[in-house]
């Protein structure tokens, strides 16, 4: 059984028991997540519930602990003015444990 939530601005397949990275969220480590809107369902009868009917369903889970994505580096440059700027980004992320899918 896997939903397709959406979280942050994206979608993400999960299943329980998965360990999933998603968007920075507000709680500490161990606080239960809930994840009201999902987008899809497939159960393990090989059916696939969208729409309304996985809009009333709700995924849970646990806060795992923070992480944080590869170092990305930016360059600002300008050829003529000796103008060069080199800077780091690092995306913040939130590990989460799903653990139940109710329909």
């Amino acid at each position: 059984m896997y939903a397709v939530i959406q979280s942050g601005g994206k979608q993400y397949k999960v299943a329980p028991g998965e360990i999933v990275r998603l968007e920075k969220l507000a709680g500490k480590v161990g606080s239960k997540v809930t994840f009201d809107t999902v987008l899809a369902v497939h159960t393990d009868d090989k059916k696939i519930v969208a729409g309304a009917e996985a809009a009333k369903a709700t995924v849970t889970g646990k806060i795992v602990g923070p992480a944080k994505g590869p170092k990305l580096a930016v360059l600002k440059f300008k050829k003529t003015n000796q103008y060069k700027i080199k800077t780091g980004h690092r995306q913040h992320y939130t590990s989460v444990e799903v653990n139940e899918i109710k329909l």
